[in-house]
């Protein structure tokens, strides 16, 4: 079953997603790879060990958070269509989300895509408007990570000071600093502006007649749709209460995991804040965090004294809670979904 139709794509864009996907998927590989091929004997036996002798009953509530939290952003998006005149059930919309991370998992965006067209078929709210209001709510947790991130440089200084120093600052500073740097930005957005500019004026009219203007055009209206949305959005206090909230769902779902080690329990929630944001970035680079996640929590209770073995196995449990949550909760709503389909009146042939 699909959950919308959009015209087949080329052979060519078939390719390009199929090379995006296997290179990320390929960088996830072989960060696991690193991670493990220093371990000793030892070391491995370590890791094993900690996995059987892990409290996997604080996992089972991490996952009970992690579905809260998916709720949690469901409610917060049934108020981004309600400005829109659009009312979901809960119900479809809770659906939506977790199919979109599902397919997440496969092709790191296409959920973004897959969520927005499971209420176009089931709740038949306009593809491009749904997705314009994807865009503002991915905008909007782009924000408050970077709020985090700022909160987490502010409480864990003294922590990540000398980290910072020997591997950030002076990379970031030596690009900043660099006069040939600056020319060559400015520059670069000088000529693709005027570039541009001249095409859209001299092409004006082809342009505008072609199918992937016309697409565009739908696209950048929808997104538009998708701002006002959040701007005029009707109860704005409990949508920043959802946006918090959401947030500290994901915070406490990493750092109960904490308690699965005694080694690791006594850690300070400022040390949690600095795997929840630190990690959140190897989420955003491979697909789900394979690999990478783990990898980024080792290195992270590394600076709170916690051993290799240690923070990689908690990583690991931490980063596979969250998948099976996904994989489980997304699977069961997509087979709900298609029990449904002759509710909404969908076509089995759909």
């Amino acid at each position: 079953m699909a959950f919308f139709n959009p015209k087949p794509s080329s052979l060519r864009s078939k390719l390009f997603t199929f090379l995006k996907f296997t290179i990320f998927l390929g960088l996830g590989i072989v960060i696991i790879w690193l991670s493990l091929r220093n371990l000793t004997s030892v070391e491995k036996h370590q890791i094993i060990l900690s996995f059987r002798t892990a409290n996997y009953n604080w996992v089972i509530l991490a996952i009970i958070l992690g579905i809260c939290s998916h709720i949690v952003r469901s409610l917060r998006w049934m108020l981004l269509f309600d400005t829109m005149g659009y009312h979901p059930t809960l119900k479809n919309t809770f659906y939506a989300v977790m199919v979109g991370y599902f397919a997440n998992l496969a092709f790191p965006r296409l959920g973004e895509v897959t969520r927005c067209g499971v209420l176009a078929q089931y709740e038949k709210i306009p593809f491009n408007k749904s997705f314009g209001s994807v865009i503002s709510e991915r905008a909007l947790d782009m924000l408050l990570f970077f709020l985090l991130f700022f909160l987490m440089i502010l409480t864990q200084i003294g922590t990540i000071q000398s980290y910072m120093d020997k591997n950030v600052y002076p990379k970031v500073t030596g690009k900043f600093i660099d006069p040939a740097f600056w020319r060559k930005v400015i520059w670069l957005l000088v000529i693709s502006v005027v570039v541009i500019a001249l095409v859209l004026y001299f092409f004006r009219k082809k342009l505008s007649n072609t199918r992937i203007y016309q697409k565009i055009k739908s696209i950048l209206i929808g997104f538009l749709d998708g701002l006002k949305s959040l701007i005029q959005v009707r109860k704005p206090v409990l949508f920043i209460f959802y946006s918090i909230l959401i947030w500290v769902l994901y915070f406490f779902m990493l750092y109960i995991c904490f308690f699965c080690f005694p080694a690791t329990s006594q850690l300070s929630m400022g040390a949690g804040l600095s795997a929840l944001v630190l990690g959140s970035i190897g989420i955003m680079i491979t697909p789900g965090g394979i690999g990478l996640y783990p990898a980024i929590v080792q290195e992270t209770l590394l600076l709170y004294g916690v051993t290799n073995t240690t923070g990689l196995a908690l990583g690991w449990i931490a980063w596979t809670a969250q998948t099976f949550m996904i994989i489980a909760v997304g699977g069961i709503s997509l087979l709900l979904l298609s029990f449904n389909k002759n509710k909404y009146g969908i076509s089995g042939d759909h």
